[in-house]
């Protein structure tokens, strides 16, 4: 047994120090990116927040809006090959959409028969997805992707600790998804006891990745959940992360899925984890017996139209630019001077906002 002393630290126990700035106009600010990547041969450029792949926003639906504003949409695992054979018969960029894939029997089967077929040509970016990243056959199961899809854009995760993030990416992802536990519809933390904080775990993780290269590019990373406000994703920018993955930000809006649900007079969404037990009884048919639910469902407040939110959201991140002085995304980290506060500070400035 080891205890660290060493502070970490979570998305609402910082703040960002404003810095003196020469750009006139928040228009300015460029927050579309370009990226190489440490296997794969293919180049990206857009702007690098992405969907989680949960069954609220992981979407089809989710890719026409996504694709329009050059983010990503990462699918969840429930789509049949008729789906995507159905899909793909109007959608056809494919930069900015991502095939999830787990390591069940069931999940390479699909797989190999999307590549047979032709489907995983039209995907820039396939993504494999476990809850836990610490296996052995995580890592073996990468290895095989790689050697199947050799030019593919591949994301692998989940984990929080800089050493594995060096494996998987030798292992043969381009990207590492960093986060257990963070996210709003995640009960890992509580059910298990595992987990770290976010924002020193992104830090933490972007610092081992971009440290591995060669001749075609860099590690990278994706923040994956936590984001409970936009500035918690320019914060994550600011950290290191390449890319940022959101769910609940992404969720409860009149084009998320999860069915719409009238109660005293005010509309709701359905929102839930892929570990939870509506996920499990829904998409699996069951809970297996030796399965705890590390997920939840609930009710959020329908939130409008999501385009309004994409508007905000982009918004927000030129305007952290001209309080830093970055001129474009790629300086945030280098731009950013954390500052640490109270989680009391924090609450208050919650619950001031919130109106409570």
């Amino acid at each position: 047994m080891r205890i660290l002393d060493d502070v970490k630290l979570d998305y609402e126990d910082v703040l960002l120090r404003p810095k003196r700035s020469t750009l006139e106009s928040r228009k300015d600010v460029l927050i579309e990116r370009s990226f190489t990547f440490y296997h794969s041969p293919k180049k990206w450029r857009g702007i690098p927040i992405m969907t989680a792949n949960m069954a609220t926003c992981g979407t089809f639906e989710m890719a026409e809006i996504f694709s329009k504003y050059k983010m990503i949409t990462t699918f969840h695992k429930y789509y049949s090959i008729a789906d995507y054979e159905k899909f793909f018969k109007t959608f056809h960029n494919p930069d900015f959409i991502c095939y999830t894939t787990g390591i069940r029997e069931q999940d390479t089967k699909q797989l190999k028969l999307m590549k047979k077929k032709g489907l995983l040509e039209k995907f820039s970016f396939i993504c494999i997805d476990v809850p836990n990243g610490y296996l052995q056959s995580f890592l073996d199961d990468i290895k095989s992707v790689r050697k199947l899809c050799p030019n593919h854009i591949i994301i692998a995760g989940n984990v929080v600790t800089n050493e594995i993030t060096e494996e998987i990416i030798l292992a043969g992802a381009d990207i590492v998804k960093i986060g257990i536990g963070p996210g709003a519809a995640c009960t890992t933390r509580k059910m298990t006891g595992v987990g770290y904080p976010q924002l020193s775990a992104v830090i933490e993780c972007a610092d081992s990745a971009h440290g591995l290269s060669n001749e075609r590019g860099v590690g990278r990373i994706i923040a994956d959940g936590g984001q409970q406000y936009t500035s918690d994703i320019a914060k994550a920018f600011c950290g290191g992360a390449d890319f940022n993955m959101c769910g609940s930000l992404f969720s409860g809006f009149e084009q998320s899925a999860g069915e719409t649900i009238e109660k005293n007079g005010k509309k709701y969404k359905e929102y839930f984890g892929s570990s939870s037990n509506k996920a499990m009884e829904e998409f699996y048919g069951k809970k297996e017996k030796h399965r705890a639910s590390e997920g939840r469902y609930t009710l959020i407040p329908h939130k409008g139209d999501i385009h309004d939110f994409i508007q905000d959201l982009l918004g927000s991140l030129r305007s952290t630019a001209t309080y830093i002085g970055a001129r474009q995304l790629k300086e945030f980290p280098k731009r950013a001077t954390f500052i640490k506060v109270s989680r009391q500070l924090t609450s208050y400035l919650e619950k001031y906002d919130t109106g409570e």
